[in-house]
């Protein structure tokens, strides 16, 4: 009779593994907890720190129901899209690092959701990035790299200008006696006209001009004789005077006078008349000065002499 060997309790089948008895259910693994959401990580951190609500509330400047609210991830407790910026500042004071938590922070609201990308935009502006940069990188070696000037004529007219060698200068014929290169020449002192007078007052004065009678009419004998004018300040006076002339001031101390182009020195003072007589070129005849007058000497006499005044009886004409 054979005895068959029954197999031991620790040593299982042949696989060397135990069988759960008939009739029991197998064991199901406990589903893994979700992890803590952001608002229960700073609450954790900050009762580790030994932080009340009342003493982070200070710090912060934020009431205690705003920190409630975001320990207790109650978002809508809070002002619209201030959910992260309450968080960001109350992770800085507790020394919270979010970038630890990435999953709870993409879960809280105010994200941002980002578009696909687009193909066709995204070649369209790789497109327009290199036109803009080969543009700028040929404006910059045009202004660099030197080039053919515009103004430069052609090299056939350029060879016939070197063969020739330059063109003379012909100066152009002046339209009058007096050209004018680059600034206004003075005018002429003395032309047929007359002598050029100019005066320049740096107050109120009166001039007079006064030129001789010619073979004319007496009403313009009159008016060619005699020229007054009251200057003013910086309102100069010119004419032309038909010579010989005379010129009065009442005033010349305050009068810059130039007769046919050269400066008269007047020499007076502000208040003292003035006059000055000049010849047909407009030459300044000066005054004569007076002769010295002498005066009469009476005649010496000797006083050891009688006195021979007629008017006093002598000794003869007492006697008779």
């Amino acid at each position: 009779m054979e005895f068959q060997e029954e197999p031991s309790p620790g040593t299982g089948g042949p696989a060397g593994g135990s069988e759960p008895p008939p009739g029991r259910p197998e064991a199901v693994p406990a589903p893994a907890a979700p992890p803590a959401g952001i608002g229960v990580v700073l609450r954790q951190t900050r009762i580790a720190q030994g932080l009340s609500l009342f003493v982070l509330a200070h710090e912060l400047n934020l009431s205690v129901p705003i920190l409630e609210a975001v320990e207790a991830e109650a978002w809508e407790r809070l002002p619209p899209g201030r959910e992260r910026p309450h968080i960001r500042q109350i992770a800085d004071r507790l020394g919270v690092d979010l970038g630890s938590f990435p999953e709870q922070w993409s879960q809280l609201p105010g994200a941002m959701e980002q578009e696909a990308p687009d193909p066709r935009r995204e070649l369209l502006e790789r497109v327009v990035v290199g036109a803009i940069t080969a543009a700028c990188l040929g404006l910059l070696l045009w202004l660099v790299v030197p080039g053919p000037s515009l103004k430069r004529v052609s090299r056939p007219a350029a060879a016939r200008a070197a063969d020739n060698g330059p063109a003379p200068w012909v100066p152009k014929d002046p339209a009058g006696p007096y050209p004018v290169v680059g600034e206004v020449l003075p005018e002429v002192p003395v032309n047929e006209e007359g002598v050029l007078v100019a005066m320049r007052a740096m107050d109120t004065c009166q001039a007079v001009i006064q030129s001789p009678p010619r073979d004319r009419p007496e009403a313009q004998n009159a008016a060619r004789a005699e020229q007054r004018h009251t200057l003013r300040v910086s309102e100069p006076w010119r004419l032309r005077v038909k010579g010989p002339f005379s010129i009065a001031l009442d005033n010349a101390g305050v009068v810059a006078l130039e007769v046919a182009g050269r400066r008269i020195h007047l020499g007076q003072t502000v208040g003292e008349p003035w006059t000055g007589t000049f010849g047909p070129a407009g030459e300044y005849i000066l005054p004569q000065e007076p002769a010295p007058r002498t005066l009469p000497v009476a005649p010496e006499t000797d006083p050891n002499q009688p006195d021979s005044d007629p008017a006093k009886p002598g000794p003869e004409s007492r006697g008779g």
